[in-house]
């Protein structure tokens, strides 16, 4: 019965990854939240790469037409200097741009943000600042398109997403903000920003798998992991699909009241 339970906490992970990883609510924070809750403490962060692979897999198929037409136009243009290949090619371009900052940052201080910005005060205040951010921009509805994207723009949502590195401030949220605030329209800060999302989970993935390897917990956990990776898979998959709906619609005010209430009881509760 035991076993039984630690399946469905750790499919319950899983879950609360995958559903709150393409929304703007941070899906680092709701899984400490969600650890703490259940009276889990998973060490390192081989867990967190696991079910955030998981969420990729989800972001590639969704997005695997733009990937493809990226790559085909990027290759294009490279080698044939075909202008029509232009902007897509300059789209790949700002999206590496985008990546360096959380990548220097991520290979610097992984291990010391981890162990830092662990606690649950921490959490419930990103959770407060995340929900602040999304209410200045509530109503922003810009006009720039992929082909408008500048290098100045790909940067500073690089260092929004690298903010987001501490639990509580959400990747989306945070590279949606710095989109929006910077002008883009909707569907392409939604674009750039889960495009973005595919380097730099490659790379964490990259650079835990020794430690993923060597998990006390892999060889006994896993089933619970095998759980939790598919739960996050299936729940990014159609939370995504529906959070794109909500970017057209521009009602991103509600997830603002989401992470104030969320934050709010963190606080007061679990601290």
């Amino acid at each position: 019965m035991e076993q039984f339970w630690l399946n469905v906490k750790y499919a319950l992970l899983g879950l609360f990854q995958g559903l709150t990883e393409p929304i703007p609510v941070s899906s680092s924070g709701h899984l400490i939240i969600a650890q703490n809750l259940f009276g889990l403490h998973i060490e390192g962060l081989s867990f967190e790469v696991l079910v955030n692979f998981a969420s990729l897999l989800a972001v590639l198929i969704i997005y695997r037409q733009d990937i493809i037409r990226l790559c085909i136009n990027g290759w294009a243009y490279l080698i044939r200097r075909e202008e029509a290949a232009r902007s897509d090619f300059m789209f790949i371009i700002y999206l590496v741009l985008a990546t360096i900052p959380a990548g220097i940052v991520g290979f610097l201080f992984n291990d010391v943000i981890s162990e830092t910005f662990k606690g649950m005060t921490t959490v419930g205040v990103t959770l407060l600042i995340t929900g602040v951010a999304l209410w200045l921009i509530r109503n922003m509805r810009g006009r720039k398109s992929d082909s408008q994207l500048k290098a100045k723009d790909a940067l500073l949502i690089g260092l929004a997403q690298a903010i987001a590195l501490i639990p509580g401030i959400s990747r989306s949220g945070s590279t949606i903000v710095a989109a929006l605030g910077l002008g883009l329209k909707q569907s392409t800060a939604l674009r750039f920003s889960f495009l973005m999302y595919i380097p730099i989970s490659v790379g964490g993935m990259i650079l835990e798998t020794k430690h993923l390897v060597r998990d006390p917990d892999l060889a006994t956990h896993a089933l619970p992991y095998t759980l939790a990776f598919i739960f996050s898979f299936v729940a990014t998959y159609f939370a995504l699909r529906w959070f794109m709906g909500v970017m057209e619609r521009g009602n991103l005010k509600y997830f603002s009241w989401y992470c104030f209430a969320a934050g709010a009881l963190v606080l007061i509760f679990l601290t």
